[in-house]
């Protein structure tokens, strides 16, 4: 059939040329071919599952009722339900709005934007902001994705130990870039807190040189910080922010805060710092997903 439509091709633009014209023939002709090309090639294909929180989001846009609130969606609204931008997103494009600012951006991203990502993940008295390779990503799943592939390629033996419960995506991500996974206790609904004996359990068990998914604060979907008095900073060692490090993911979005410490699901400075001396005894590689930045109230390793 192919090679027919191919020895063919001409009188068959021809004949539907007196219809379309000839460039409408080409197109009908390649719209045609591609029609009955799709059918063998994709036909193996199958429709990935529906997205459970924008699930939500269009059973809320049917929803008839007059005082809806969707809560599905990390977004900021307005009392009208329509979305509010900050006042600096909005200083931000007057400053761009014909500056030429339309070029394509080096492959690690834009530098002041990578510069000030990093001073925002690890503070700016940081004594070694010099030495932390940094890169821009697309958001937080392409920051997680570029980690999952680093590991697959480069540590083509490990495995990646991801809390219970974790962003349901972390499962997904991956599992397509072909990691194996295994899970690591993280909050007790018995105490509807941080399960810290468990925690550092599995830890230990693991195999030495296995990759630990970490939340640096706000654990997503538990976690609620406590203020904390006189957080000591850890002086961190060499990352990349916003993509694949050894030691630091940064995916920074929103910035909050909760004074009440009875909501704590995250660890203590002092819990964070036997994580991160259990870490070092097993060569454990910690991989942070920063989410959410929570003023100085943010405990590094």
């Amino acid at each position: 059939m192919a090679g027919y439509l191919m020895a063919h091709a001409p009188a068959l633009l021809a004949a539907a040329g007196g219809a379309l014209g000839g460039a409408g023939a080409a197109r009908a002709f390649s719209c045609s071919a591609a029609a009955a090309g799709k059918k063998v090639w994709f036909s193996h294909v199958e429709m990935a599952p529906r997205d459970p929180i924008l699930g939500v989001t269009e059973k809320f846009l049917a929803d008839k009722a007059p005082n809806k609130i969707n809560l599905g969606v990390g977004a900021y609204r307005d009392d009208n339900g329509q979305p509010v931008v900050l006042d600096c997103v909005r200083e931000a494009e007057r400053k761009i709005a014909g500056s030429g600012f339309m070029e394509y951006l080096p492959i690690g991203g834009l530098r002041d934007f990578v510069t000030e990502s990093v001073k925002l993940a690890y503070g700016d008295a940081c004594p070694d902001l010099s030495t932390i390779a940094a890169v821009q990503s697309l958001s937080g799943t392409g920051s997680c994705r570029l980690m999952a592939d680093f590991q697959r390629r480069f540590m083509p033996h490990s495995q990646v130990y991801i809390p219970v419960p974790t962003w349901s995506n972390h499962h997904n991500i991956w599992k397509d870039a072909g990691v194996p996974q295994a899970p690591y206790r993280y909050y007790k609904p018995a105490t509807k807190g941080l399960d810290f004996e468990g925690l550092m359990e599995d830890v230990k068990a693991a195999p030495s040189g296995s990759l630990f998914l970490l939340h640096a604060c706000a654990h997503n979907p538990t976690g609620a910080p406590g203020r904390a008095a006189a957080a000591p900073r850890v002086r961190p060692s060499s990352g990349l922010v916003g993509g694949a490090g050894p030691w630091l993911l940064a995916t920074i979005m929103t910035a909050m805060h909760f004074p009440d410490t009875s909501l704590r699901v995250d660890p203590t400075p002092e819990q964070w710092a036997e994580i991160s001396k259990l870490m070092l005894e097993k060569a454990h590689f910690p991989f942070f997903d920063m989410a959410y930045q929570v003023n100085d109230y943010v405990y590094r390793v």
